[in-house]
């Protein structure tokens, strides 16, 4: 790294380094890496990578080349990346950078369109979006080819800066009905939209005039979870004087956070019945520095109990919506819901496993400064785990 916080080149020398830090990394601290990929096939990639690794790498050289393994992880916590892309589109924006100039969408077939729009990107810069979407969809992480879909999607400015650079104009090939027409855009100077989002309120209420409401709440990681402890208990309050008979809990883009907001934030005022967050758990045990964890399981033995003199207790039918984006304890949350039997589960499924891994931890790899993330721990529904069962909703779950 160099004085101005720049990161230098790296030698091949030091990008095997690299890889070795790698696989220490998952020998030592997941607990179990046979859960979402083929160990063998993940070292003889990575034994690929450092056979033909190059004289100089740059630090998006070498991210290019190890997060070649990420949809092989196959495991929304397990990941190679950049140690805070937050942090740093924020930084190449006030410097003047540039981004990809529209918002998109990535079909799980592979073709890319205008967001929420009809409309499909044909090429860019000359080059066809479906290439585009080969090179980039190699290097996403994820449990599923939906799951990584849509994560392209949402990133897919942050994935082409990488990968391509950040050219000052974009030229568009847009087909709509099978009309085609070439649109040249400046480069976006303004926050990606998923950006912007994590900086409005992630909750919000809607009540109908048919007795229906949408309590939307697209993140369980808050810092501070007063506001919303504050907010779901005036939400319910809300919903119990308007007499609201049906609800739905939007969580269809929420991605995880901490299992507290929602067990302290929503459960007072929807559980029926005592009730946990998941079956059995792996793990791995707590070491002395230097000394090797090893492996452990068992049972979740804390049960949380119903509060039926809450006066705000829901009572009318709930639903919960899912969508491609929910992951982590928002899929805890779905679980809970849908395995005591406190809510059906609605929208679109198929994208993260019932199981979740967890806890994540991040380790910094010596010399590109790139890092990997890997899980705590991993944890079966409440009803138990099926090899492999993904999030559904619950009329496709009873098919």
């Amino acid at each position: 790294m160099a004085a101005d916080g720049v990161p230098q080149p790296i030698s091949a020398a030091q990008f095997r380094e690299d890889i070795a830090f790698v696989r220490a990394m998952i020998a030592r601290m997941h607990p179990d890496p046979g859960f979402s990929t083929d160990p063998r096939a993940v070292h003889r990639v990575l034994d690929r990578m450092a056979h033909d690794a190059p004289p100089a790498l740059t630090r998006d050289e070498a991210w290019q080349r190890l997060a070649s393994i990420n949809p092989l992880l196959a495991d929304g916590h397990f990941v190679i990346g950049y140690p805070d892309w937050r942090k740093e589109t924020r930084a190449w924006l006030a410097e003047g950078g540039g981004l990809f100039p529209i918002e998109v969408n990535v079909d799980p077939d592979g073709a890319l369109y205008l967001f929420a729009t009809p409309t499909r990107v044909v090429s860019v810069n000359g080059v066809a979006a479906a290439e585009l979407v080969s090179t980039l969809s190699s290097m996403v992480h994820g449990d599923t080819p939906r799951f990584r879909a849509n994560l392209l999607g949402q990133r897919w400015w942050l994935y082409y800066w990488k990968t391509f650079g950040a050219p000052e104009t974009y030229e568009l090939v847009l087909e709509d009905d099978g009309v085609r027409r070439t649109v040249t855009m400046p480069a976006r100077r303004t926050l990606p939209g998923v950006l912007e989002q994590e900086a409005r309120q992630p909750f919000d209420l809607a009540i109908g005039q048919d007795g229906r409401a949408v309590l939307t709440v697209d993140t369980f990681n808050m810092a501070d979870p007063a506001p919303f402890l504050a907010f779901t208990r005036d939400a319910f309050a809300r919903i119990r004087a308007q007499g609201v008979t049906s609800l739905v809990i939007d969580v269809s883009k929420n991605g995880g956070g901490d299992d507290a907001v929602w067990l302290d934030g929503l459960m007072p005022y929807l559980a029926t019945q005592p009730y946990r967050t998941g079956s059995t758990f792996r793990g791995l045990t707590r070491a002395p520095a230097g000394a090797p964890a090893k492996p452990m399981h068992g049972e979740i033995g804390t049960w949380r109990q119903p509060q039926p003199d809450n006066p705000l207790r829901f009572e009318g039918k709930t639903e919960v919506r899912i969508g491609p984006a929910t992951y982590s304890s928002a899929v805890l949350f779905a679980n809970v819901m849908r395995d005591f039997g406190f809510a059906t589960l609605v929208g679109a499924g198929g994208a993260a496993r019932q199981t979740q891994s967890g806890g994540v931890r991040d380790a910094r790899l010596p010399h590109s400064g790139l890092v990997i993330t890997l899980p705590r721990f991993i944890l079966d529904p409440p009803a138990g785990g099926r090899l492999g069962a993904l999030l559904e909703n619950t009329v496709q779950t009873r098919r």
